[in-house]
């Protein structure tokens, strides 16, 4: 029922939903369990935005997974530690997090985890300025994601270098990845979440802006329309459809 109230964006009930889960558990003295309850609790936390209370959270639940010897628990919560340092605008810390959970993610031989971390690192780099690194783990994660056959990630991976496109003014390119990720996540229902919608927005309105409404309306159509493998081929590649580059891109 909270992951059902979370993902149709009713934090404040999955949030009630999730301490419910966490106060039985605590009951019944399975640590395991604690430990995956008060993780989901703090992934909710999380999207509401209540920073410090996820990061004391997320430290419980990390002792927790510790003490089991639960590698997965430990290398995710890793990985969300990360997350809410970047949204803390702690960088520095973001990446020592995703780091170190790539490398506990390497050590399982978890795909799944390995994309995500290396997805996140991809970020972190973009947020630095490092436009080359950031594609190049993009490109590493988007693989890995289609590996796995996880198509969430994939969709994830394609925002991400939409976004990384929208930074180096492709706007075209930008726009029709986004378009492709969301034509994705339609099939799969699986929406952004409330954190991740409006930075998307932010980068697509200028994307818009450079190339106005009628291009802009092409360029989504055309990513909406577009076989998922196409668009992860463009997005590897990195290079837009001949004579759709913005007049000020490299």
């Amino acid at each position: 029922m909270a992951v059902n109230a979370r993902d149709r964006g009713e934090l404040a009930v999955a949030s009630l939903l999730f301490e419910r889960c966490v106060a039985i558990w605590k009951d019944l003295g399975d640590s395991a369990d604690i430990a995956r309850a008060v993780s989901n609790l703090a992934n909710v936390t999380k999207l509401k935005g209540e920073y410090a209370r996820a990061s004391s959270l997320y430290d419980e639940c990390l002792t927790m997974f510790r003490k089991a010897g639960d590698g997965a628990g430990v290398a995710w919560t890793l990985n969300y530690q990360g997350d809410v340092a970047r949204e803390k605008a702690d960088l520095v810390a973001a990446r020592s997090f995703c780091e170190q959970s790539l490398a506990a993610f390497r050590e399982l031989r978890d795909g799944w985890g390995i994309a995500s971390a290396l997805s996140d690192l991809a970020s972190l780099s973009c947020d630095l300025g490092n436009d080359a690194e950031a594609r190049r783990l993009y490109g590493e994660s988007i693989q890995m994601f289609q590996e796995v056959g996880h198509k969430r990630g994939i969709a994830r991976a394609l925002e991400c270098l939409a976004l990384s496109a929208a930074a180096q003014s492709n706007a075209e390119q930008s726009l029709r990845l986004a378009g492709a990720a969301a034509a994705l996540r339609q099939r799969l229902g699986a929406p952004l979440t409330p954190t991740e919608q409006p930075r998307l927005e932010k980068a697509l309105e200028f994307a818009r802006r450079t190339l106005g409404n009628a291009a802009s309306l092409t360029a989504w159509m055309e990513g909406w329309a577009m076989p998922i493998e196409q668009a992860v081929r463009e997005a590897l590649d990195g290079d837009a459809k001949p004579g759709l580059r913005t007049r000020n891109s490299a």
